[in-house]
């Protein structure tokens, strides 16, 4: 989103003329007393007077011309003068010794002029030097002053005079949210139509979704479709570590916004300011807790009649205030959740309308391998495919393209110069083939998309898994399957090279296996012992979660880490089986790997028909 940018305010370019003026002003003065020593007409010969005397009796003196006391000689013969002296004051040449009275002798009035104004100079320089400074020090007090003065003053930026709004046409996808918010534009275009029927406007709402679904960017759009200025601050812009500005601050921010309603006041990621009092945390005096405060008081205190709407966005609504979340404060609450697969193709073709396609780029065929990415992730990979192609100096985007910037953007960069012995890539094959063959062979995996021992990001190989549609739960016997195949790579190394020939290479593996049992276990009821039961709940208590680490007793924590311990095993025995019985298919695809270093899905499909799935290693 392109924001327009801060022009200079007129007050800063009217100082800024000041300051040029003063400054011309002190360079001139100072010129001007530099040239009054330097210049000049060119220096002349000084001669002493009794020389000049002696000269003009022997008629060697054609003109002598008096100005006060000193004198311009000019000798026979020459047009221009060619020597000075100075005579002694109080009587005339003629009454110093001059006899010849050929000489022409010219007096000529003082000018005095020139000492004027170099003595005016001199003497007004260090004046209007010693002014400069202070001129200079009371403005820099005076900013300071100014500074001080404003701190307490809200930071948000105002939005409402582009030229180019975006509005619900320019965001693709997100129906549902859209629907919602539409209410809110037809609140702040038709305010009548709703009092007329006694309906009352609603003060807030809450954007609610996990990072780069475009919370952001709705907010916009609302502000657009209702043509209503748009007051944007984030959260952490309120607090500070004087006590008392951030509620300053809210003030500031409702005052401004009424003044200009109908609007509206967007307020990113307010769980920075809105988390929930009585944690513990700061006590009572907390600059935080005195900031929401003002909040709930501010909208509390909303007019009637004054046409301000509160949106705010967060993905952690779960630690927020209850007293934000009660009607009257934001009574409404958006849910935006991450792009299906149709909204996925939308938003790949509004990113990549400004930017020169192929015509066999397939997006559908992207949109269906994006699972559980969001917007932001969409628009990184369009950007990273212009970047390929730019780098390639290539004028269109291929699809080979935006391939490499879909597998950059999810699995990381290639690291082809990193060096490898055979016996690490091996090693690296066996791990990789591992996974992919315990991937496939399970009935409720995902379906391996692509297999490579080209060390990408902080790994040194990776077996892409995709699932064939997007998902929105996930039953046992799925997180079983992907336990096991998480130990794929493990099992595989135990089963070629023996047990006590294990690498680190699985470390990564085993800390995510780990992680998903122990998240069946307490989070999602899936124990076997503890079904039903679930027991990590994260409120936000963050002074609670210090004193209390669990809400359970050490019977019920043994018995969590037997039933994790339990699914590890389970995982493990079934790779195994699985590995054992199609040994001769992870060798070919071994072989595969050390000869072509990736292997795209379709070739693991052809390696892998025949395999078989062991009775030991099924779940019903």
């Amino acid at each position: 989103m392109n924001k327009k940018p801060r022009g200079k305010r007129p007050q800063d370019n009217k100082r800024g003329y000041k300051t040029l003026i003063f400054v011309i002003i002190l360079m001139f003065f100072g010129l001007f007393a530099i040239s009054s020593y330097t210049g000049g007409t060119e220096e002349l010969e000084s001669v002493s007077f009794s020389e000049v005397i002696r000269r003009a009796n022997d008629g060697e003196i054609s003109k002598i011309e008096v100005e006060g006391d000193d004198l311009t000689i000019t000798e026979e013969g020459n047009d221009e003068p060619t020597q000075e002296s100075r005579k002694e004051s109080g009587s005339s040449i003629y009454e110093q010794g001059l006899e010849n009275r050929d000489v022409e002798v010219e007096v000529v009035k003082p000018d005095n002029s020139g000492a004027i104004w170099r003595d005016l100079a001199i003497g007004l320089l260090p004046v209007f030097i010693i002014g400069g400074l202070l001129f200079w020090m009371m403005r820099s007090a005076q900013g300071q002053g100014n500074q001080a003065m404003s701190f307490g003053r809200s930071k948000a930026r105002l939005y409402g005079n582009e030229k180019e709004k975006v509005t619900f046409k320019d965001i693709a996808g997100s129906n549902e949210a859209k629907e919602d918010l539409e209410e809110i534009v037809q609140f702040l275009k038709f305010p009548k139509k709703f009092e007329g029927v006694g309906a009352r406007i609603p003060k807030g709402m809450l954007l609610v979704g996990p990072p780069g679904t475009g919370k952001t960017m709705l907010a916009r759009a609302v502000a657009g479709e209702a043509n209503v200025p748009f007051f944007s601050i984030s959260g952490s812009e309120f607090v500070e570590m004087f006590v008392g500005v951030g509620a300053s601050r809210v003030r500031d921010l409702f005052a401004k916004a009424k003044k200009n309603s109908p609007c509206i006041i967007f307020v990113d990621e307010i769980d920075a300011v809105g988390r929930r009092r009585g944690s513990g945390m700061g006590g009572g005096h907390d600059e935080r807790e005195q900031t929401l405060n003002q909040i709930l008081v501010e909208m509390d205190g909303f007019e009637q009649g004054v046409n301000v709407i509160v949106l705010a966005a967060t993905n952690r609504a779960d630690v927020l205030d209850p007293a934000l979340l009660r009607p009257g404060r934001f009574d409404r609450r958006v849910n935006i959740t991450l792009p299906d697969r149709k909204d996925r193709e939308a938003i790949l073709k509004v990113h990549y309308k400004k930017k020169p396609l192929e015509k066999n780029v397939d997006l559908d065929a992207l949109a269906a391998k994006t699972a559980g990415t969001s917007g932001a992730d969409l628009a990184n990979i369009a950007n990273e495919s212009a970047i390929v192609a730019a780098k390639h100096n290539r004028k269109t985007i291929t699809q080979t393209d935006v391939t490499q910037a879909f597998e950059k953007v999810a699995i990381g960069p290639e690291r082809k110069g990193k060096v490898m012995s055979e016996k690490e890539k091996e090693l690296t094959a066996y791990h990789e083939a591992g996974h992919a063959i315990v991937g496939h062979v399970l009935p409720d995996s995902d379906d391996v998309h692509k297999v490579t021992i080209i060390p990408r990001g902080g790994t040194g190989g990776v077996t892409w898994f995709i699932p064939p549609e997007d998902k929105s739960y996930h039953s046992i016997v799925e997180y079983k399957d992907i336990l096991a195949r998480m130990l794929g790579g493990r099992i595989a190394e135990e089963v070629i090279y023996g047990a006590d020939r294990v690498t680190t290479g699985a470390g990564n593996d085993l800390q995510k296996a780990a992680e998903l049992a122990r998240e069946m276990i307490t989070n999602q009821g899936m124990g076997k012992k503890l079904r039903n039961q679930v027991f990590q709940v994260d409120d936000g208590m963050i002074m609670d979660k210090m004193m209390h680490e669990r809400q359970y007793s050490d019977e019920t924590a043994k018995i969590i880490d037997d039933e994790v311990e339990a699914l590890i095993s389970e995982a493990a025995k079934r790779a195994h089986e699985v590995i054992v019985a199609n040994r001769k298919k992870l060798e070919e695809l071994k072989d595969e790997l050390l000869e072509k270093e990736t292997v795209e899905d379709a070739d693991v499909k052809k390696i892998f028909d025949g395999t078989v799935l062991p009775k030991s290693a099924t779940l019903y």
